[in-house]
């Protein structure tokens, strides 16, 4: 097969290449950063880059005529035929999310703790001085020692051994030991040693969260149940897929999941350097983690491939995964701590929403409960301490602020909130961190959409309307669209829009979950206005407006006073299952106990997709708080597409 010269600028390197290979994995061969927050399918546009030379194009999706003739092309869907040269544009930048000290100071204990509540100890073990008359060999000695402490038949470790005579003669034969007294799966097993040292030890643990958005960790000491540190970061898979099923399709090519897998790998590696940088605790010194995530996202950490997932019938490879050794996984923590991924339910309702179940108590609560997470998945469950189901609901990343043409994650120069005025609709926003804005994040389109709804600039059927008296609104590239801030007010000296087509992919977000429920809810017979209380989770969650979320059909119209806006349930969890091997048998427990619908072979959900896909819903009867908002500002049934009123 013929080879090409590929030089990429403006790094200068030069690479050959053969023919038919797309300039992504040309890009990706060089081991330089390339987003392709769709998975490559080609249908995010952010992995564009100036082509010059032997390539074709297979499409040009989310690329303006303007793009093309100025010579860009999507790496993902471009063919090398020939040679050519690559210019990639500066890529995204992901500012960290850090938690300081004092946050993390600030999380208590979420119930009476004492040390043996989680199964690992630590102490000082005195061994008798071997002698010319005692020759007995030094693994043998520790064993003696360890049964005479109350601790009998312990299992050693190879790689503990291998080590063990230099540091039992650096202790002065007084050596510290860390023992697994118990876990979870094997209450009753001969203990195991974690740790052998001179020096004194203090076992650590970590709970961990994998999203497919964030990473985030809390550092634990196992002796106090305090949290000693908290890190938080964008898990860098995003570069390959923003939501599950485009890193599933990513995976499923080449190397793509050894790709993934080292991935999330890095990310975690990155939050324990971080952590060590502050608090001086090297990795070695933690001997226990439990970790949660979704079904994908868990497939991943393991280098499990996850393709079965989302091919009928939806069965992933493994829902309970177990007990793992972090050296045999690769996680840069003792090599012998033991590593628990939490139990799932199915392909996509994973170990995340068993640990915000056990989290918000609803397993506990006589009250009937709505649990939502809000994410690219839309994880719900429903019931009582009696009854659980669950579904999940395709959300997709809108709310994340992909598939939105202005749209960005929650960082630095995203609009958050926006206020627009009846009369004039000009708008208002704020900013995060105060500056010109850079683009609209998921809580700022939640608001943005719910304003222009009741203003009367959007109809219900999200249609934007054209004949007002303002200059906001315009037929774009795109369509139509509405202006939130001049180019002369932003950061990057575009205009920043919301356009017909965003408007559509955020309706498609908020009927998906808003379909998820009620049809949840159906299936059990439960009427939504007697659910009692409606928790929502996720750390994007507790960001939402709940009378914005309910004026744009996300959330249910019940009394505000129900909802409770929890945060990271999910790592909630995970802590409280690293602190109780009791709560890790709940949680187990939970998993067991939830009963999966499958929304996609239930013929009501696209009925009640479809009916979610109008500003709130298609019977605003079921809104009367937002009816009676709409009527007043004299807004108008449906226009037509593009805008034009209805005669």
């Amino acid at each position: 097969m013929a080879t090409h010269k590929v030089v990429l600028q403006p790094s200068g390197l030069t690479l050959e290449a053969p023919t038919g290979a797309l300039v992504a994995e040309a890009i990706q061969q060089a081991g330089l950063e390339l987003a392709q927050p769709c998975g490559g399918q080609g249908r995010c546009g952010r992995c564009a880059v100036l082509v010059e030379g032997g390539a074709r194009r297979r499409s040009s999706l989310r690329l303006s005529s303007e793009d093309v003739q100025a010579g860009y092309a999507l790496a993902c869907q471009t063919v090398i035929e020939g040679d050519l040269t690559i210019t990639i544009p500066e890529q995204e930048k992901i500012e960290r999310r850090m938690v300081t000290d004092k946050a993390a100071a600030r999380i208590g204990l979420p119930f009476p703790y004492s040390s043996d509540l989680q199964g690992v100890h630590a102490f000082r073990l005195s061994l008798p001085e071997p002698n010319l008359q005692d020759n007995t060999d030094d693994l043998t000695r520790l064993s003696k020692g360890l049964a005479l402490a109350g601790y009998s038949q312990v299992e050693v470790p190879l790689g503990l051994i291998r080590r063990m005579g230099e540091t039992l003669r650096q202790s002065e034969w007084s050596p510290w030991v860390a023992l697994e007294l118990r876990s979870w799966s094997r209450p009753d097993g001969p203990p195991r040693l974690l740790d052998l040292r001179a020096d004194p030890i203090e076992p650590l643990g970590l709970a961990i969260d994998i999203g497919t958005t964030t990473v985030s960790l809390h550092l634990v000491n196992l002796s106090s149940g305090e949290v000693i540190e908290t890190a938080a970061e964008y898990n860098s898979q995003i570069a390959f897929g923003e939501d599950v099923i485009s890193r599933i399709i990513y995976a499923s090519k080449n190397d793509g999941l050894s790709s993934l897998t080292q991935r999330v790998h890095q990310t975690l590696a990155m939050l324990l350097e971080r952590i060590q940088k502050r608090t001086g605790v090297g990795g070695d010194q933690i001997l226990k983690a439990v970790v949660s995530g979704n079904t994908t996202m868990i497939h991943l950490f393991l280098g499990i491939p996850p393709a079965p997932i989302r091919v009928a019938p939806y069965i992933p490879t493994v829902n309970l995964p177990g007990l793992y050794l972090a050296g045999e996984i690769g996680l840069p923590i003792n090599p012998q701590a033991v590593v628990d991924c939490l139990p799932g339910v199915a392909s996509y309702v994973g170990s995340d929403i068993s640990a915000g179940v056990l989290a918000c108590d609803l397993a506990t609560t006589d009250q009937l409960t709505l649990f939502i997470d809000v994410g690219t998945n839309g994880e719900i469950a429903l019931g009582t301490r009696d009854w659980l189901v669950t579904c999940a609901c395709s959300a997709g990343p809108a709310f994340e602020g992909a598939g939105v043409v202005d749209g960005m994650r929650a960082t630095e120069g995203a609009i958050e909130e926006v206020w627009v005025n009846s009369t004039s609709y000009e708008p208002t926003y704020r900013v995060i961190g105060g500056g010109k804005p850079r683009g609209i994040c998921g809580s700022g389109l939640i608001s943005l959409l719910a304003e222009l709804f009741v203003t009367g600039v959007i109809d219900r059927a999200g249609g934007v309307k054209l004949d007002l008296e303002t200059r906001r609104v315009r037929q774009g590239e795109h369509g139509p669209e509405y202006v939130v801030a001049w180019g002369a007010e932003t950061e990057t000296g575009k205009d920043l829009v919301l356009t017909k087509v965003d408007v559509d992919n955020l309706l498609r977000a908020k009927a998906a979950i808003y379909a998820g429920f009620t049809v949840l809810a159906s299936s059990v017979g439960v009427n939504l206005a007697n659910v009692e209380q409606v928790l929502v989770g996720g750390s994007f969650g507790k960001y939402i407006n709940v009378e914005k979320a309910v004026q744009i059909g996300l959330l249910p119209d019940l009394p505000w006073d129900r909802f409770h806006f929890l945060g990271n349930t999910s790592l909630q969890g995970t802590y409280m299952a690293l602190l109780s091997l009791d709560q890790r048998q709940l949680l187990a427990q939970i998993a067991r106990q939830m009963t999966y619908i499958e929304l996609s072979a239930d013929n009501n959900f696209y009925d009640a997709f479809t009916a979610a896909m109008f500003l709130p819903h298609t019977e605003i009867a079921r809104f009367p708080s937002v009816a009676e908002v709409w009527e007043r500002n004299g807004a108008q049934e449906p226009v037509a597409s593009g805008g034009d009123p209805k005669s």
